[in-house]
């Protein structure tokens, strides 16, 4: 006895070259303002999780503080993923984006 199916063969389209150019595009870390943190805080942790010199980590700081974000790190999708993770580790507001 022959069973009726009701799968019929799919045809797969080819990605259009866009949407590859857009996934190649690196992420940039975001760390947010926040109200909880110390400034001096902030600064410790940019300097132990990016080794970034107390000037640098200082700077940013800054920006997070009075522009309410800074950029801290880039690099491919899962490096900025891992940093995400870190900081929020240390109870920092940290998110990522495609860079533009």
């Amino acid at each position: 006895m022959l069973v009726p199916t009701t799968l019929e063969p799919v045809r797969l389209e080819e990605p259009d070259v866009d949407e590859q150019l857009a996934n190649d595009r690196p992420w940039v870390v975001i760390v947010w303002n926040d109200p909880i943190n110390l400034m001096s805080y902030v600064t410790f942790v940019l300097q132990k999780l990016f080794g970034y010199s107390d000037e640098k980590a200082t700077a940013l700081m800054l920006d997070v503080h009075h522009k309410g974000k800074a950029v801290v790190a880039n690099g491919n999708r899962e490096e900025a993923e891992m940093h995400v993770f870190r900081l929020h580790e240390h109870s920092l507001w940290a998110s990522m984006e495609h860079d533009e």
